[in-house]
């Protein structure tokens, strides 16, 4: 395992054995070292340090590290697991683990609903899918009226909001989901099914065309 080696343990701090992230993910040996070689490319984009910063991460993501946006920073907040400031190869894997096709479902609900949860309440209130909504159709450069965006969100919430308090609980959105399975197609990138060593990089791309139909 070549891209193991001592020396990749100096550069990169956050190394972890391959074989010990393997058993605790959906990926093989042979994938978490594919992994390995895009994280040496993401923690070298901006700094040389093996360490993935919030602008790094963007970069990736977006392909603009300018740009402050609400998704990107949602996506950073929950890959740092720790709260260090910059996300290590241990975060890296474990976190990319949950768009693995393999993934369990429930492991996607419940990472989508966190990405909601703005405030970390335990709750999505409507205030909070307004500015997902806004940063994704952004992002994606899709333009909808403001009138639009109060339609998509009284539809969600009379749909999601079944106890109609105001705000969603992990159960409503579970249910939510359930009955509305588009919305997890952004938590699935199909070519991390395949990644071997031969193909070590990939970007995500962002879906919010079934948002909003």
């Amino acid at each position: 395992m070549g891209c193991f080696s001592s020396k990749a343990r100096r550069k990169f701090p956050g190394h972890e054995d391959p074989v010990l992230l393997a058993s605790q993910t959906a990926f093989s040996v042979s994938e978490v070292e594919a992994l390995f070689e895009l994280y040496k490319s993401i923690s070298a984009s901006v700094i040389d340090d093996g360490l993935i910063n919030k602008e790094e991460f963007q970069l990736a993501l977006f392909k603009n590290r300018k740009r402050e946006n609400l998704f990107a920073n949602r996506i950073f907040y929950l890959f740092d697991v720790d709260r260090k400031g910059f996300i290590d190869f241990g975060d890296f894997v474990r976190s990319l683990n949950v768009f693995h096709p393999n993934a369990p479902q429930e492991d996607k609900i419940n990472f989508t609903f966190k990405l909601y949860d703005l405030d970390g309440t335990g709750y999505i209130e409507r205030q909070e899918v307004k500015q997902m909504l806004i940063a994704l159709l952004c992002e994606s450069e899709l333009k909808l009226t403001d009138d639009s965006i109060e339609i998509i969100l009284d539809k969600t919430f009379l749909e999601a909001d079944v106890d109609q308090d105001g705000k969603i609980n992990k159960s409503e959105w579970h249910n939510f989901v359930d009955r509305n399975p588009s919305l997890m197609k952004i938590m699935t990138l199909p070519y991390l099914r395949d990644i071997t060593t031969t193909f070590p990089s990939f970007v995500f791309h962002s879906e919010v065309d079934e948002i909003a139909t």
